[in-house]
């Protein structure tokens, strides 16, 4: 399978972009008495976040607690929670609300950044009984050496099909500075789980890139997995990742590469993104063009 490696070309000037927007950070995480948020609550309230209904009344939000606890978390986890643009790169289309033409999609993103990361950005997708989904990627701040956070979570036909994927993301090439690190702490959660423990095929990724061997996979149709094991395995995981985070020492000198495999993975995951259909169809090819490469994926070109 073709790796998109083809395709980066190394820019050093990322590192650059990323430390003009981000403050300086110690060379150890330190849990601070209080913690400064800017999370702009004026940018949620203008695209009704957390939403309370569908957009078809007779469909469940299934994977808003799921973001609203995301939410919840970040607030009380992060140092110097920031509210970032939902944006093109030239900052003429706004990616926060988008609803189809046909009234029955709408898609509801938003993005921060705090001392730890880089970019959190977080998505849900909601076309009533035909599709829900919670999506979210975390990337650390290039001063730290860690794999991402990846969260996909995925309802079809009204609740009979799903899939769910939860996983560090390893984003280095060696086994050294692969999952090897930190799969040991990922492995005890999962066993708990039986449920989650599928693969994945190989039809649009290649699971020896970008993922670990303890991620949370799963296809099912029976409903109540998504509270009985997706939603404690969840919280467990996000509990697990920012121990890692908090646990890490901060390497400047190493800022350059680790922003360059960041650049890596967002291009191999645009290029094989299986959404961008569904976003074509649902809203439009420049608009889907531009969310999945200057917003989803916004070091991908």
């Amino acid at each position: 399978m073709d790796t998109g490696e083809g395709d980066f070309a190394f820019r050093p000037q990322l590192l650059q972009q990323h430390q003009s927007t981000m403050p300086p950070l110690p060379t150890r995480l330190q849990t601070p008495s209080s913690r400064q948020h800017v999370t702009d609550e004026a940018q949620a309230s203008s695209i009704g976040m957390p939403w309370t209904e569908s957009i078809d009344p007779s469909q469940e939000l299934t994977f808003m607690p799921f973001w609203d606890h995301q939410m919840k978390f970040m607030t009380s986890q992060l140092t110097n929670l920031q509210a970032m643009p939902v944006t093109n790169k030239e900052g003429t289309e706004d990616f926060s609300i988008t609803v189809g033409d046909k009234k029955n999609v709408r898609v509801a993103n938003r993005s921060f950044s705090s001392s730890q990361f880089r970019k959190i950005r977080m998505t849900y997708y909601d076309a009533g009984p035909q599709a829900q989904v919670f999506n979210s990627l975390w990337y650390p701040a290039p001063e730290y050496n860690l794999p991402l956070l990846g969260i996909d979570l995925l309802q079809f036909h009204g609740g009979k099909k799903h899939l769910a994927v939860v996983d560090f993301q390893p984003v280095q090439e060696t086994e050294e500075q692969h999952a090897a690190k930190y799969e040991h702490l990922m492995q005890p959660i999962r066993d708990q789980y039986p449920a989650l423990q599928g693969h994945m095929s190989k039809r649009f990724y290649d699971e020896n890139q970008f993922f670990s061997k303890q991620m949370l996979f799963a296809r099912f149709e029976d409903e109540s997995i998504v509270s009985d094991s997706l939603a404690p395995a969840f919280t467990q995981y996000l509990d697990t990742y920012m121990d890692l985070m908090n646990a890490q020492e901060t390497a400047p000198d190493g800022a350059q590469q680790v922003l360059e495999r960041h650049e890596a993975y967002d291009i191999y995951s645009a290029h094989r993104d299986p959404a961008l259909h569904m976003f074509k169809a649902k809203f439009g090819e420049k608009w889907a063009d531009e969310f999945v490469h200057e917003f989803l994926f916004d070091l991908s070109r």
